[in-house]
């Protein structure tokens, strides 16, 4: 079993392994079907992908329908009891539980509020949960999209749980007209994310943290800062990444730009320019930010916490460095674009 940080080919460069849960719930799927009350998903608020689908499901008011979890940011051993045992994963944690350190023993963070622990199957970490739908070999990510009733996994690819979250249960939504795909953008944004956003930027980041030669890693930053003066002519011209309408490939660009300061140009050493120099990608992260919804579930302290304090082998002592990124709450002045 790997973890993020070993996905790499022969050549140094990050390779990210595909979801493999791929079940769609749908009314013309009787084996998922959309249900109040039915589906549970598991988050953490430090992986983008994750924490996108955990604000969208804010957004769409389905809160009350699809409840959820929410683990602690760093990694432990998912096997504490194994010493044979390497992997180690996100785990489950009650707010005021003792704090955690790293997997070398080192730091001290705490176990805040924001934490909700997997109260439907009393999993303790999300490779138990895993194991529980009959997954033993992972990788052991979140979002998890999961089926009480089943107790299965549905579906662990943020993408799709995105699509559905935003079409599939409107019935039972309390914001049932907002549509995060809307049709006469939908072919636009899609060929920006397939070509740019998600290769270059949302994925960009990690093949330039996680890339293990000089070579992998001057190709993954020279390709993520050409794609970033794109996004910044792009986005001076127009609010959002498809025009006046917020869309679903503005939060997943968001939640990559919202963590580029106070973590990667450190931790992935993305560090040719920050978003505070990109004042139209600044303004872009304070305009998104500003959905209540969307700050809801943003927790600069867990984005810090875990990336810092997850992987030794880039921060032994599990130093967490002082900067939290720029000021989100200044006025974004995007509203007339």
């Amino acid at each position: 079993m790997s973890t993020a940080v070993d996905h790499t080919d022969k050549a140094g460069a990050f390779k990210r392994k595909q979801s493999k849960h791929r079940s769609i719930i749908s009314k013309d799927n009787a084996e998922y079907p959309p249900e109040s009350g039915r589906y549970h998903l598991h988050i953490a608020l430090a992986c983008p992908w994750a924490n996108g689908v955990l604000s969208t499901l804010a957004l769409k008011g389905l809160e009350g329908a699809i409840s959820h979890s929410i683990v602690h940011p760093t990694w432990q051993k998912t096997r504490p009891d194994d010493d044979a045992d390497p992997h180690h994963g996100w785990v489950y944690k009650s707010p005021g539980d003792e704090p955690l350190k790293n997997s070398l023993g080192h730091g001290s963070f705490k176990c805040d509020d924001i934490l909700v622990p997997d109260e439907i199957t009393g999993s303790k970490s999300i490779r138990e949960l895993y194991n529980l739908a009959g997954d033993e070999e992972g990788p052991f990510t979140t979002p998890v999209l999961f089926d009480k009733k089943t107790k299965t996994i549905v579906n662990n690819e943020s993408t799709e749980i995105l699509k559905m979250l935003n079409s599939e249960f409107n019935e039972f939504a309390t914001n049932p007209d907002l549509d995060m795909y809307p049709a006469d953008i939908q072919d636009e944004l899609q060929e920006l994310n397939d070509n740019l956003v998600y290769p270059k930027v949302n994925n960009g980041v990690y093949r330039c943290g996680f890339a293990k030669s000089q070579e992998a890693y001057d190709a993954a930053v020279k390709e993520l800062f050409e794609s970033m003066d794109i996004l910044e002519e792009r986005l001076s011209e127009q609010r959002y990444l498809g025009g006046k309408k917020f869309a679903w490939l503005d939060l997943r660009l968001f939640m990559t730009l919202v963590r580029f300061d106070p973590v990667y140009i450190t931790y992935f050493k993305t560090n040719k320019k920050r978003i505070t120099d990109y004042p139209n990608l600044l303004g872009f992260v304070r305009d998104i930010y500003s959905i209540p919804e969307v700050k809801k579930y943003l927790s600069i302290e867990h984005i810090k916490v875990h990336y810092f304090t997850s992987h030794p082998v880039l921060n032994t002592y599990a130093i967490v460095p002082a900067y939290d990124g720029p000021d989100l709450e200044a006025p974004h002045g995007r509203e007339n674009l």
